[in-house]
């Protein structure tokens, strides 16, 4: 049942997208912090075809997802890799079900920091953080209390306001038909409650520590660590489809918290901070299926360009 639920989850709210191979497949090499168990502490290497590298970036999968099914999903680290990026694809302590923005998923993106950096030699390299969903939200809450600042961050469609995202699913469940309720918000609430000890009216403070951003958070406390950082969050919000598809409205879309994080850090003086919106961008592999919440989003050519542009 938790193996179903896993996929479940994997194809729906964190789930990944689309888009094509390369002609040019660069190479791959899979490691392993503990080779007796390869599933968890281990990341996956895109080496760039040539030296010199122009830096590194940490792409984090969203929840559910290995390695191999974001290379399925995106050519984003090939083309990465043809602009002189090497790329790591990580999986965490808790593996494929890593919450990335928990302590322990943030210590073990320090881990294999730490192990790549020993192996290849990368500190004076440009240092770049991205994710799809939960592995967005992962790299924003990383960049905002790492030692070694990013020299810039994307993340595509992250859930960023965990306490919004708790009182949505509670409404998601109270407005479904009898036992018609969606999985992925009960599994939600019942992971953010293991989380932080408790729902947001008990335990707000929890709930602040472990988002990225929070709205009701007057004194702004994540989001001023990102003053300086370039930071560009991608997001569909198509309505009509949520509307239509998943019975969802605006009140339980990422989008909603992404543009308010988006507008306050602005306001806070960062202007290298931008939300990026598209219309009808969003489909999944293999089959093409139309899902504004995917990794297809994003324009990978014109991501690459600004990354390389930041200092």
């Amino acid at each position: 049942m938790k193996r179903l639920l896993l996929m479940i989850l994997t194809f729906s709210i964190f789930a990944s997208s689309s888009t094509a191979q390369t002609s040019i497949n660069p190479k791959i090499e899979k490691v392993y912090l503990d080779k007796t168990n390869t599933t968890k502490n281990c990341y996956s290497i895109i080496y760039p075809p040539k030296l010199p590298w122009k830096g590194y970036l940490f792409l984090v999968p969203g929840f559910g997802e290995t390695a191999e099914n974001v290379l399925q999903q995106t050519d984003l680290p090939n083309k990465l890799a043809q602009n002189g990026i090497l790329t790591i694809i990580p999986t965490f302590q808790d593996g494929v079900s890593s919450f990335g923005v928990d302590s322990l998923s943030q210590q073990t993106f320090d881990k294999i920091l730490k192990d790549i950096n020993s192996k290849h030699k990368l500190i004076d390299q440009k240092f770049y953080v991205g994710g799809f969903s939960i592995g967005g939200s992962c790299v924003i809450k990383y960049a905002e209390n790492a030692t070694i600042k990013p020299t810039a961050v994307f993340a595509i469609d992250p859930p960023v306001d965990f306490e919004r995202f708790y009182n949505s699913a509670k409404r998601d469940i109270r407005l479904s038909k009898e036992n018609l309720a969606n999985q992925e918000n009960i599994y939600m609430i019942d992971r953010l409650e293991k989380e932080t000890g408790g729902n947001p009216t008990t335990h707000l403070a929890e709930y602040y520590n472990l988002s990225p951003y929070s709205f009701s958070d007057i004194n702004q406390t994540a989001i001023k660590k990102l003053i300086s950082v370039p930071l560009r969050i991608y997001t569909e919000p198509d309505v009509d489809w949520w509307l239509k598809e998943r019975n969802s409205d605006l009140t339980s879309m990422n989008a909603t918290e992404c543009s308010a994080m988006i507008n306050e850090l602005n306001r806070l003086g960062n202007q290298n901070a931008k939300l990026i919106t598209t219309q009808k961008k969003g489909y999944r592999k293999p089959n093409n299926n139309r899902h504004p919440h995917s990794w297809s989003i994003v324009d990978n050519d014109e991501l690459i360009n600004w990354l390389l542009k930041q200092k």
